[in-house]
């Protein structure tokens, strides 16, 4: 999870009764711009490609997580955390077709943005809040279902990925310190993130653990992944066919480089 923010950006207002109970789950997300996404990915994918393998790794979320709501009757409202801003008209087209409210990155680094979302999401109302990446787009519909049981006695859920990090975080609260020191874009942000709530008082849970895609070696995986997919019916596919396209047309040209 590694986004940009546009300095003094703020949520854009959605005026809506919330329930006692109500949820929030948001997927942070860059738009698809060559050369500001994906970047460790490049060489050898070219900065267009690394946006297009990008933009289809942010529909997925869109879809599957619409998908775990209507699946597991998940109480939840969506928002899209959007960098550089919510006005790019790709978070706008995203809107509109995925039925997600819009909410501006605001923040110096990963951790103060995230935790600017879970004050503005709280004090909506929402009592339990969860952050997604968009860099898992495998990740099983019932880790949502899930990660929402886990905050029902946990103070924080973590999504633990196989390179050290977190691809899902969740509050019952904003809790500021949690974010603080934390060394970001290391092989330690979620060891580091567990010590810190240790020393909070804070109780964690943890999702089961899964791969993200940051480095050519995570990419290549993927695609293996995809081609054991492919194999199965359709109806028990994992990767939607936009991103199985876009995953074939990678490896093949992967081969010539």
């Amino acid at each position: 999870m590694r986004n940009f923010s546009r300095p003094g950006a703020s949520p854009s207002p959605h005026p809506s009764p919330l329930t006692p109970h109500a949820a929030a789950l948001v997927i942070f997300a860059k738009a698809p711009i060559p050369g500001d996404v994906k970047t460790r990915l490049c060489p050898p994918l070219t900065p267009e490609e690394a946006a297009t393998l990008h933009g289809s790794f942010v529909l997925d979320m869109l879809e599957r997580t619409k998908l775990a709501v209507a699946t597991f009757h998940l109480p939840l409202q969506r928002y899209l955390a959007c960098a550089p801003f919510s006005e790019h008209v790709f978070f706008r087209i995203m809107e509109e077709r995925h039925g997600v409210r819009l909410l501006d990155q605001v923040g110096k680094d990963l951790g103060q943005r995230m935790h600017r979302t879970f004050v503005d999401l709280f004090a909506q109302g929402y009592q339990q809040v969860i952050i997604v990446g968009t860099d898992v787009p495998t990740l099983p519909l019932t880790v949502y279902q899930e990660a929402f049981a886990i905050l029902s006695h946990s103070e924080v859920v973590l999504g633990p990925a196989l390179d050290g990090g977190y691809y899902l975080i969740g509050l019952t609260r904003p809790t500021e310190d949690l974010f603080a020191g934390i060394p970001w874009s290391t092989d330690q942000v979620l060891a580091a993130t567990q010590q810190q709530a240790k020393a909070l008082g804070l109780s964690v849970g943890l999702t089961a653990t899964w791969r993200d895609v940051d480095r050519i070696a995570d990419l290549l995986k993927l695609i293996a992944e995809c081609r054991e997919d492919h194999k199965k019916p359709k109806q028990d596919r994992t990767f939607s066919m936009r991103t199985a396209g876009t995953l074939q047309l990678l490896a093949t040209r992967l081969k010539t480089r």
